[in-house]
């Protein structure tokens, strides 16, 4: 594929921080696509919370099938820029890995226990799963990914003005640039991120009956795609699966609707910067890649119904709100007896220890928990306060 001048290429690469030939067949990026879905965090995903519980339905999203739709996006909205699809596929597909168990409820936890040792976040847990807690290769921790993706995963919700210590120590020694954009193939990750989530949230919320069609004719974008949809089923012959059809033909219009308005907004921002390499991208002085304001106006009221009506829903506040006890009475029982660790996080813990006294201890504690499938969080919880489990 011909790449516009101002993609992500080869020829500008900065490389990695321990050299490496790179593979014969795949490009750079292609190589650091394949490491993230061969990655231990990756494979994890697919038992970690989207919205809902694992095991409230096999047919609900996961942070794994996130992935997958965020990529399938981000990666049409790339070609059709003529930019670079393997980087903009690998940051898609890697954005999560950070994640906690039972979603942001996870996170809120372990945020509060490490609110006075630097705080937790999925994204920047998401980068140092790949810098450091991947643990498979014989020359180095992580999984060495470029420059230019590691760039992505730091700065893909936009400059980075007040970094974390882990994020600091990485800049230091090897400097991503945190105060400038990052490359237009990051910024179509994370926006990708957001037409994924909002499109699937409301498939999975009608799903589960927690919306209704009804709740949704007066919301932008969504309410066209309704309206556009019953005159359509209005045709139908299926009589037999009329909701299921509807349902799924809302949310393909959605998608497409909200596609084609960032690829039309970004060709037009991108023909009035005029960008001749990819650093004209990160010196912009805003993010290059957006919606028109008509529809970034209504991708908000998406959002903020979202937050209202599914995220806010008594039923999923109760299952968010026993994830987040879950996980903050783990990470105290651990922290209080970390030789419940199983071992080799005893070593680690130990070794943190040495260099950073309590705080160090506890950071390995939180990488242990964030790295739990929702399943295994709910069993190693009941193996650690169970008396009838004696394992």
């Amino acid at each position: 594929m011909n790449l516009a001048p101002y993609a992500v290429q080869e020829k500008t690469a900065r490389g990695r921080f321990y050299p490496e030939t790179e593979a014969q067949g795949r490009n750079p990026w292609q190589r650091d696509r394949d490491r993230v879905i061969h990655s231990t965090a990756f494979r994890v995903l697919q038992y970690k919370t989207q919205v809902f519980i694992n095991h409230e339905g096999d047919f609900f999203r996961t942070r794994l099938t996130h992935s997958l739709e965020v990529a399938q996006i981000a990666c049409s909205v790339a070609r059709a820029l003529k930019l670079n699809v393997d980087l903009t596929e690998c940051l898609a597909l890697a954005h999560d890995l950070g994640h906690s168990p039972f979603g942001h409820a996870g996170e809120r936890a372990l945020a509060k226990m490490m609110q006075d040792y630097n705080g937790f976040s999925h994204n920047d847990q998401s980068l140092r799963q790949v810098t450091l807690l991947e643990q498979q290769y014989i020359a180095f921790n992580g999984l060495n990914l470029t420059w230019e993706s590691l760039e992505g995963l730091a700065k893909h919700n936009g400059p980075v003005d007040n970094p974390d210590p882990y994020l600091e120590r990485i800049n230091r020694s090897y400097p991503l640039d945190l105060f400038n954009y990052a490359s237009a193939e990051a910024q179509i990750a994370s926006i990708s991120d957001d037409i994924a989530y909002h499109s699937h949230d409301l498939d999975d919320g009608l799903r589960a009956g927690l919306i209704e069609f009804k709740d949704l004719e007066d919301l932008p974008v969504v309410g066209e795609a309704l309206y556009e949809a019953r005159k359509q089923m209005e045709q139908c012959k299926f009589k037999d699966s009329l909701q299921k059809r509807l349902r799924y033909e809302v949310i393909r219009r959605v998608i497409d609707c909200l596609v084609r308005d960032l690829k039309k907004q970004t060709a037009d921002n991108l023909s009035g910067l005029n960008p001749k390499t990819p650093e004209d991208i990160r010196n912009c002085t805003y993010g290059i890649v957006q919606f028109s304001p008509k529809i970034m106006e209504g991708n908000q009221k998406i959002r903020n119904f979202l937050y209202q009506n599914l995220y806010s829903h008594w039923r999923v506040n109760r299952m968010s709100r026993k994830g987040e006890l879950l996980v903050q009475h783990l990470f105290e029982i651990l922290s209080e007896n970390v030789d419940l660790l199983p071992k080799k996080w005893q070593i680690r813990a130990l070794e943190a220890g040495k260099r950073k006294q309590k705080s160090g201890i506890l950071r390995v504690i939180t990488d242990y928990i964030a790295g739990m499938t929702d399943r295994y969080a709910i069993e190693e919880y009941q193996r650690l306060t169970d008396l009838s489990i004696l394992s």
